[in-house]
């Protein structure tokens, strides 16, 4: 016990001295996860609460046209930038390139007297089927121009076509609108009344969304709750860096055949480091979640919401820190050098961070990625935090995410002993 505690002074020594790096594992972790949470909380922002720009050109000059208008402005997704119904396109293009707006929406001419004409011949069909007749079958073409729109390059497919389908449910209300007019006049002989139009025009069932979580809790997580695990996970698994390097200079300088030379194991410098940089990445992980407790508030952030379960959050961040370490013991054993262990640490952590879902959410990677995330270790970490921070579940619950992360450490443990022994280091 004497020689573990002393090894763990001496480790203890040589961290506080390397000042770089103790800065680089916790200076870097705070800046990225305050950087990555505001990214993406601005994002949420966007999609939730601010409204898209749309150039809006209205080329017809009936009624209808402006009934579309109103439509589209009562879905609330956009904030209509009206342009002379004259303009044309190179002129709509240019105004988008200049980032005036993204998309911009045409109504094409006519556009009020084919609604009415498609109007005139759906409802006489209509009639026509109910055994009544009358002038109002529709003459001339019913067929309505397309509107236009156009997009920038940069939106993705998935945008575009939620834009999409709010036009096409205006577009859509609009018409039906007419036909129901128009039905109701050649049936009753009177118009219809604006109050029993929109009764009959709004009566679709509502949708309500509710979030899933195990503890039966209604409340839908913020972006501080999606950012500051992941990012905890990625800074804590960046003591690679740190520790990888220190065993590699123990090699290269001659600290590893003194070691030798002593009446103890090298096993026991190794389990004095799994010691001191278990406990740094718990100070790394507790640093993180008090600063998304009491300054992401002072900064306009989201407050992140600790789960109900702290114990099993404890514990969590007690199997994700092992992990990190023995992932940047097995680094420093296998590199050959610092700068191998430094620039294979860096690139595979974040190779392992994309394909564990860090970076690209594991739902929105192609089928032939799920078997490769489940290997990285990674993957496993933010699915336990994200089982706690997310799902409202408690210990218990992510024991399935618990037991590969856990199975992973040990895998990765044995491989560093094989490479100890092969090495004659042990």
């Amino acid at each position: 016990m004497y020689k573990l505690w002393a090894t763990i002074l001496k480790d203890t020594r040589i961290l506080t001295r390397d000042r770089i790096g103790v800065t680089f594992m916790f200076v870097m972790p705070v800046l990225l996860v305050l950087i990555m949470t505001s990214i993406q909380n601005n994002t949420f922002e966007l999609v939730n609460r601010n409204k898209t720009p749309l150039l809006l050109c209205n080329r017809d000059t009936g009624r209808i046209s402006v009934e579309l208008i109103q439509a589209i402005e009562k879905i609330d997704l956009f904030k209509l930038q009206p342009v002379p119904r004259d303009e044309s396109e190179k002129q709509i293009a240019d105004r988008m390139h200049a980032k005036d707006a993204l998309l911009a929406i045409v109504i094409p001419e006519n556009f009020s007297s084919r609604v009415m004409a498609k109007a005139r011949q759906l409802s006489g069909k209509a009639l026509n089927s109910f055994g009544l007749s009358g002038d109002t079958l529709a003459r001339g073409p019913a067929n309505v121009d397309p509107l236009i729109l156009y997009y920038h390059p940069i939106l993705q497919p998935s945008f575009r076509m939620s834009i999409q389908g709010a036009l096409t449910s205006a577009l859509t209300l609009v018409e039906s609108r007419q036909v129901l007019r128009l039905l109701y006049f050649e049936i009753n002989e009177k118009p219809l009344s604006a109050g029993l139009e929109k009764e009959m025009l709004g009566t679709t069932a509502a949708i309500d969304q509710v979030p899933v979580s195990r503890g039966g809790s209604r409340r839908v997580p913020n972006a501080s709750e999606h950012n500051v695990p992941a990012w905890t996970v990625f800074a804590m698994f960046f003591i690679t860096l740190s520790l990888g390097g220190s065993i590699v200079r123990e090699k290269l300088n001659g600290s590893l055949i003194r070691l030798k030379t002593l009446p103890t194991n090298y096993g026991l410098a190794l389990l004095s480091k799994q010691i001191i940089y278990l406990a740094v990445t718990m100070i790394q992980a507790g640093l993180i979640f008090a600063i998304g407790l009491w300054i992401f508030p002072l900064l306009g952030l989201p407050i992140l919401v600790l789960p109900n379960d702290i114990a099993g959050l404890f514990v969590v961040t007690v199997l994700v820190g092992w992990c990190a370490v023995s992932y940047a013991i097995c680094v420093g054993v296998f590199a050959q050098t610092q700068e191998q262990a430094n620039s294979f640490g860096a690139v595979s952590i974040v190779l392992l961070a994309a394909i564990g879902g860090l970076m690209v959410p594991g739902f929105a990677m192609p089928d032939s990625f799920h078997t490769v995330m489940k290997l990285s270790p990674l993957h496993w970490c933010l699915e336990a935090y994200y089982g706690l921070f997310l799902e409202g579940g408690k210990l218990q619950d992510i024991l399935t995410n618990i037991i590969p992360l856990l199975v992973l450490a040990v895998v990765i443990q044995c491989i560093t002993f094989w490479g100890l022994k092969r090495k004659r280091l042990i």
